[in-house]
């Protein structure tokens, strides 16, 4: 079955395993993607992903059983990894005041436009004090590899891997929509690129997210698994616009 059809099944929110057999047909070509870039731009710009520093995302929804706000920060600090100098991205969870789970990302923007993963350090923090630190890697270290988070140029069909540290963060995508029509407390369109994303961790789980250009993710539920969303209720841009 094509992934047109199946987006089309996805977004109606039915048929879930139609999906979860369109994504098995994915996963070759996820592993297939480059791994390398032959050259790299200072600042992301591209628009279903721009982390351009300053800019400011905040989401509220559902996760774990609790309601939460996710704020997520591209900030002006950077960091090489891997011999390339990635901008840092922070992202914050809480719950009435208390922090969830702190996570500081790494993201780079080679010279033809694709975005790249190349880390995370990560910090789930539990009801009793306990800290988790198990989902961070850094790519280059103990055999992780930078990914691919969002192309130059989205198309129907584009399957990458996001990270890739064996047994620890192997997060993966699939492009099954553009001009997809999404609506969220900051921002209503027909214009966004909805994908299909999962971990071979967790092979059961399954997310829906979607990209608007010129603000990137607004939306992200989980289709398979434990209950989860996120919506986008505002959105700064570094340039001063702003949304919700």
């Amino acid at each position: 079955m094509g992934p047109r059809i199946i987006a089309t099944t996805v977004a109606l929110g039915v048929m879930v395993t139609v999906a979860v057999a369109g994504i098995s047909h994915a996963v070759g070509s996820a592993e297939s993607g480059p791994q390398t870039s032959t050259g790299w731009v200072r600042t992301i710009t591209n628009p279903y992903l721009p982390y351009t520093p300053g800019s400011r995302w905040v989401y509220k929804g559902m996760k774990d059983g609790v309601t939460q706000t996710d704020v997520v920060e591209a900030t002006h600090r950077t960091r090489v990894i891997a011999g390339v100098r990635t901008t840092i991205v922070r992202d914050v969870a809480t719950h009435n005041g208390r922090i969830l789970e702190a996570t500081t990302d790494y993201y780079a923007q080679d010279a033809s436009g694709n975005v790249w993963y190349f880390g995370e350090a990560t910090k789930a923090f539990g009801p009793g004090g306990q800290v988790d630190t198990s989902g961070s890697w850094l790519a280059g270290v103990n055999g992780a590899r930078q990914g691919i988070f969002m192309t130059a140029h989205p198309a129907v069909e584009d399957a990458h891997r996001q990270e890739f540290a064996p047994g620890n963060a192997e997060d993966q995508y699939w492009l099954v929509a553009l001009h997809h029509g999404v609506s969220v407390p900051a921002v209503t369109s027909n214009r966004a690129a909805l994908t299909i994303e999962w971990s071979r961790l967790e092979p059961t789980v399954i997310d829906e997210k979607s990209y608007v250009p010129g603000i990137g993710p607004v939306r992200e539920i989980a289709v398979q698994g434990p209950t989860e969303d996120a919506n986008l209720v505002k959105f700064t841009h570094s340039a001063g616009s702003q949304a919700g």
